[in-house]
């Protein structure tokens, strides 16, 4: 790995993991195409995943107290359902017409949220089951997860640091589930993996990210905070929805 490129990598951990600090998530969208480049999309997006991994350990260590467990054990089972439905639609359908669907489908969800949550407050164990469904689904199928979360927690005016830290729990999960099947089904070709010294590197990107983004959560209102959560998730809709367009 040349230096440019392990410079590259390091700057878009921090700034990943800063973000996912501040607003529950991010590191994926923002690490996950820059290491692509460099790395190559196999290992790219598996190198991605372990940051991500190690990020949202760290951080749910450190909001531990403000997790909902329950609704961790509600939505994790139904999670796991949409990601085996997602990789058997994966095998059936267009993946170009799968971001397309899944990109507008979420920018919709998002609006939708937005504006119901000033005329009512959804609640019921109905709405959780969808959302894990959608997430599990969509991270399979289009890499994005975050705004299925997103719409779930505007929809339920669920309070921000809350929402932020339960996220990290699914995420550890969602990561973890994604980086076992690469390995197990060989899907990293053999001698590509990066050099050993290059994961320690990103680690000490991870934890001067998420030193970073502590710092600016302490200063940072709840109401930015989740503003920058939604801007997070609209632009993984806008990826998908983009990305599936071009390859149509």
């Amino acid at each position: 790995m040349e230096t440019t490129a392990l410079i590259a990598a390091c700057v878009a951990v921090v700034l990943g993991a800063g973000l996912q600090r501040v607003a529950g998530m991010g590191l994926g969208m923002v690490a996950a195409p820059v290491l692509t480049v460099f790395l190559g999309a196999s290992v790219g997006v598996l190198v991605s995943n372990v940051a991500a991994i190690v990020t949202a350990l760290i951080i749910l260590r450190a909001l531990r107290d403000r997790v909902e467990w329950r609704r961790v054990v509600m939505i994790l089972p139904l999670m796991l359902v949409g990601s085996v439905l997602g990789a058997l639609t994966v095998r059936e359908a267009d993946a170009a017409w799968l971001d397309v669907i899944v990109g507008g489908s979420v920018l919709l969800a998002l609006a939708a949220s937005a504006v119901l949550r000033r005329r009512v407050r959804i609640k019921g164990r109905s709405v959780a089951v969808a959302t894990g469904l959608a997430a599990g689904f969509m991270n399979t199928t289009s890499g994005v997860a975050a705004p299925a979360w997103t719409a779930y927690a505007l929809a339920t005016r669920w309070d921000h640091r809350s929402f932020a830290a339960t996220l990290q729990p699914l995420l550890v999960v969602m990561n973890t589930m994604s980086v076992a099947t690469k390995l197990a089904f060989g899907a990293i070709p053999p001698g590509t993996a990066p050099a050993w010294w290059v994961w320690p590197v990103l680690l000490a990107g991870v934890l001067v990210g998420v030193g970073l983004g502590a710092a600016l959560a302490r200063r940072i209102p709840t109401r930015v905070a989740s503003g920058i959560a939604l801007t997070v998730a609209v632009v993984g809709a806008l990826t998908a929805l983009t990305r599936g367009l071009l390859t149509v």
